[in-house]
């Protein structure tokens, strides 16, 4: 479901490339460039939150087979690996953002429901859940937190299609998408099921927060100017 994630993800950036007159052979190489850094940087952030589990073996960080990423880890990493990389191509960092936003959300999508497949990410045991596995494989009736997560990518994607022409300035749509997501996912956070420290605030609490202050900070210190 990931790669089905990166392939249909692509796809939709090259089409609203296209409908925004950009070069979209540039937009799909930089794309394509990207990728490894994001899953590079989401899979050590894993790592350094399950460290106990890699310190006696290492050789497991990067197995394929062993599976765990952290969203948030790959969008810093992207970040900043994309600063050079859009100069060379003579992309625009801001107007490719508002691209890249689409990927992101339907690469969202579908790795959320390889996450509901696979038990990882689970929710909360609750009376009013599905019967649905963790990463334990221990089924119960749990919040589907997966599908919580899937269906805000499908809202934030159709908002974006909505308003993506009516922005005020370039980034303003990668902004305001990233605002809307970390703010759904710091409520839908209280839904995962915790290690056994219920409901401490947990590091993706923490960095919904940051996302959250510094995306409708900046939107609307660009937006007054």
């Amino acid at each position: 479901m990931l790669y089905v994630g990166l392939v249909f993800g692509i796809i939709a950036g090259k089409v609203v490339a296209h409908a925004n007159g950009l070069d979209t052979s540039r937009v799909y190489i930089a794309t394509l460039v990207l990728i490894a850094p994001a899953l590079a940087g989401a899979r050590l952030l894993y790592v350094a939150v399950h460290w106990p589990s890699y310190r006696n073996n290492p050789h497991r960080i990067w197995d394929r087979s062993d599976g765990g990423y952290i969203m948030y880890g790959g969008l810093p990493a992207t970040l900043v690996v994309s600063v050079p990389l859009l100069r060379f191509l003579h992309l625009s960092l801001a107007v490719f953002w508002d691209v890249a936003i689409f990927t992101i959300l339907v690469g969202m999508f579908f790795t959320r429901i390889g996450c509901l497949l696979n038990g990882c990410c689970a929710g909360r045991p609750s009376r009013f859940g599905l019967v649905l596995p963790n990463r334990k494989g221990e089924s119960q009736r749990r919040l589907p937190t997966q599908l919580f997560e899937a269906a805000w990518a499908t809202i934030l994607f159709i908002a974006a299609v909505a308003v993506r022409r009516s922005m005020p300035f370039p980034g303003a749509l990668f902004l305001l998408i990233s605002f809307g997501y970390a703010a759904g996912r710091l409520l839908m956070e209280f839904a995962r099921e915790g290690e056994p420290r219920a409901y401490r605030f947990s590091l993706a609490h923490v960095v919904s927060i940051v996302i959250t202050l510094l995306s409708i900070s900046t939107l609307t210190l660009y937006w007054r100017r």
